[in-house]
């Protein structure tokens, strides 16, 4: 559904414009507060089952690495797995398991997160656990250089056995010319060969500290309780001096570009379009929210722009959707997404795909449209609030991001206020070709 979801290394994500109006029926944002070592601490009480979910957020992924050292962030964060003096090797998880609990990492551009959901009275064991090896992780070659054999068949298998991957990985180096962004979270596997437990070690030791990270736990808490636990564990790791956070700009877009992959491997052909647009944290205004929704009316599902003239009417798409990824630190993406029915050349597909866009950009969304779209993505984050994991991550992507608490909270109070007219603006500065990269998958015998 477009807005609804964005991609992460581990495959799920919601996005800050619909997720956060899942709090919307709560009796209030959640309680907040500072440890003395910079530690920022976000608790979302739910007390309809006796577990909680723990999750660290450091500001820092795959964006903030050394030009020449792509992979470093995701390399750390396996790494994070292998033992300090007080837990072994591959320990970790399972004295998480061995308490019935359930844990896991994810590594995205912008944000490196652990995570752990366990019953709640296990939760101070893994706030202790997870502060010791904030503070205390020990690295050698012994269990560094395998782990990279380990990273590097996981990109094997992950991107470069998958030509759908293949594509998404080139039209990102296309779209971005200048910004990180355009380097794969998981790295060139070129310079994942050369990286070393000292480039490990320097990762961790420049970022990896409580005055660089935040703290989410939801569940059947309280933040006194939560407090608490805090200061016994991660209140005893001294803060660390941690660089800030820069990245290049992208230069003026001024030539839509496009990449094409011809791959025997390939089972189906494809067509994607991305464009440059703003996140909430870069965009003027409300062009962020108008983007959100604007996506949802072109390509958010049966009822959109692009489903009723390619799927319904014209019957020359078996999918299609658009994503607007508007929880990235920097500026980011608007993607398009299509699938041919069997038969249907790509370029008529394209070419039917640009129709829809300019007639959308010239006659903007109808009021109906419009309430439709909105009510649609409230609608979506009612349903994401079952979930605990989704409630930390809700709050920890838009924290990282750059928006606070309350505007996290009260996101369903201005996406209802949302008119055509913003939409229209929005979309129109941003659909344009000179800010696109359009990316064609074509098996070898088309």
């Amino acid at each position: 559904m477009a807005s609804s979801l964005i991609r992460l290394l581990s495959g799920v994500a919601l996005s800050l414009a619909t997720a956060s109006a899942c709090f919307a029926a709560s009796s209030g944002p959640p309680a907040t507060f500072k440890l003395a070592n910079g530690l920022e601490v976000v608790v979302i009480e739910d007390h309809r089952a006796p577990v909680a979910t723990h999750m660290i957020w450091y500001r820092v992924g795959a964006a903030d690495e050394t030009r020449g050292h792509s992979g470093i962030a995701h390399f750390l964060e396996h790494l994070m797995f292998k033992g300090t003096d007080k837990i072994a090797p591959g320990d970790f998880s399972k004295i998480v398991a061995r308490q019935g609990g359930q844990d896991n990492a994810f590594t995205t551009h912008d944000e490196t997160v652990y995570w752990q959901r366990v019953a709640r009275d296990r939760l101070g064991l893994v706030m202790g656990m997870e502060a010791d090896r904030m503070a205390h992780l020990k690295l050698t070659d012994k269990v560094v250089l395998p782990e990279r054999d380990v990273i590097l068949e996981e990109r094997r298998m992950r991107i470069d056995n998958n030509p759908s991957s293949l594509l998404s990985e080139q039209t990102a180096a296309a779209l971005f010319l200048n910004h990180p962004y355009g380097i794969p979270v998981i790295g060139w596997f070129h310079e994942m060969q050369k990286l070393t437990r000292a480039d490990a070690e320097a990762w961790y030791g420049a970022h990896y500290g409580p005055n660089n990270a935040i703290l989410i736990v939801a569940g059947d808490v309280t933040p006194a309780e939560v407090k608490e636990l805090a200061e016994k564990t991660y209140g005893q790791v001294a803060a660390r001096a941690v660089p800030p956070r820069w990245r290049p700009d992208e230069p003026p877009a001024i030539a839509s570009r496009r990449v094409t992959l011809v791959d025997p491997r390939a089972t189906q052909s494809y067509f994607t379009r991305d464009y440059l647009a703003p996140s909430y944290r870069t965009a003027k205004g409300r062009a962020a929210y108008a983007l959100a929704v604007g996506a949802e009316i072109l390509g958010g599902g049966a009822t959109s722009r692009l489903y009723r003239a390619l799927v319904e009417d014209k019957k020359l798409a078996a999918e299609v959707s658009t994503s607007y990824s508007g929880d990235d630190y920097d500026d980011s993406t608007f993607g398009i997404n299509l699938t041919p029915r069997s038969g249907v050349k790509l370029a008529v597909l394209e070419a039917a795909a640009d129709k829809v866009i300019a007639d959308f950009l010239k006659s903007g969304a109808t009021e109906e449209e419009l309430k439709r779209a909105i009510s649609r993505l409230r609608a979506s984050a009612v349903f994401a609030r079952d979930n605990q994991n989704t409630m930390a991550q809700i709050y920890g992507f838009g924290l990282i991001s750059g928006e606070t608490v309350d505007e996290i909270y009260k996101w369903p109070d201005v996406i209802a206020t949302v008119n055509a007219d913003e939409v229209s603006s929005a979309m129109r500065n941003v659909l344009k070709p000179e800010r696109s990269v359009t990316g064609l998958l074509v098996p070898k015998a088309e």
